[in-house]
């Protein structure tokens, strides 16, 4: 869940906001997976019971209740018997769980059932909202295709520089010759002037 905090200078005090995020769905085996459920709730509306009803459904079978929490937790026997962990908030906005180990056979859809029973004055309204989770567990975590594009993009960039550098390094190397050449021509030009005519090339000073 994200929980912003937003600070006021005029009222100087600090709120939560909740943003309901979807969950991950791939999932690599061996690791922990959180499967995210976030379930927003109005600022009036923070009164209220809360129940929470995982079910999991492998590829074509049915859902089968798998974890409950309503004040209390309970897990129902199932293949996660031992591996799912509660990872919810006190607010009960976000009621998510993780399972622990994941395997291979773990993939399918997982389905996330919230009831909300508001404390009004006059009434208890009830309210219900669901979440649908579609997990891959994977033998190996696969590269993140914007980190391939990043790489890419990094290579591209040093080829560049480095051809740009080269080509500064060449045009430097044939400016200085060309500057040596001259400089050398130059030389030998005023070498081959006689010597009557080098006193003539000086420059004359006005007094």
């Amino acid at each position: 869940m994200l929980l912003l905090c937003c600070s006021f200078s005029l009222a100087g005090f600090c709120s939560a906001v909740c943003v309901e995020v979807p969950s991950e769905t791939e999932a690599v085996q061996g690791t922990h997976m959180k499967l995210l459920c976030i379930s927003c709730m109005k600022r009036e509306e923070v009164t209220a019971s809360t129940v929470v009803e995982w079910f999991y459904r492998p590829d074509g079978g049915k859902d089968e209740p798998i974890y409950k929490y309503e004040k209390k937790i309970h897990e129902f026997p199932s293949r996660f018997s031992g591996r799912l962990q509660w990872n919810g908030s006190k607010d009960m906005q976000d009621v998510s769980i993780t399972v622990l180990n994941v395997t291979l056979n773990d993939s399918g859809i997982y389905t996330c059932n919230i009831t909300r029973e508001f404390e009004f004055e006059i009434h208890r309204p009830l309210f219900t909202s669901s979440r649908v989770i579609p997990l891959t567990v994977v033998e190996e975590a696969g590269e993140d295709f914007t980190s391939v594009i990043s790489e890419i993009m990094m290579y591209i960039l040093l080829v560049f520089l480095t051809l740009w550098l080269l080509i500064e390094m060449v045009y430097c190397y044939r400016k200085v010759s060309k500057a040596e050449e001259a400089a050398q021509e130059n030389a030998a030009d005023y070498l081959a002037i006689p010597s009557e005519n080098k006193e003539n090339c000086a420059v004359p000073v006005e007094e």
